[in-house]
């Protein structure tokens, strides 16, 4: 079975750092896209970023480049999100996803992991 579950999140101070990882099995991860997304409380899900299946290609929301970078390590099967200079407006529950492509739309996403609270106090 294919699983993806996230780690990392947790309460932090505006203007601080946080990375986010999540660890995949049951699924060829190199031959898969990967993306993060994150839900606000009342807010619909929204795309973070994304990395291609090779990792030469990354893709970031307006509200969050040059803040976050996404990476992946093949060889541990895991994908991270650094966040850096973080805001109370980026609290949120932030998601990994895996897909064919990387994409900003979350139904173009095959697999989903549980969901990591990351909160950001003024």
């Amino acid at each position: 079975q294919v699983q993806l579950v996230e780690s990392g999140g947790g309460l932090v101070q505006a203007g601080d750092s946080l990375t986010l990882s999540c660890a995949v099995s049951g699924l060829s991860f190199s031959s898969y896209a990967m993306g993060w997304f994150r839900q606000a409380p009342g807010k619909e899900r929204e795309f973070a970023a994304a990395i291609s299946w090779s990792g030469d290609s990354t893709y970031y929301a307006g509200s969050v480049k040059g803040r976050f970078t996404i990476s992946r390590d093949k060889a541990k099967n895991t994908v991270s999100l650094q966040m850096n200079s973080l805001k109370p407006e980026d609290t949120a529950v932030y998601y990994c996803a895996a897909g064919d492509s990387p994409s900003d739309h979350s139904g173009e996403y095959d697999y989903w992991g549980q969901g990591t609270q990351v909160t950001v106090s003024s």
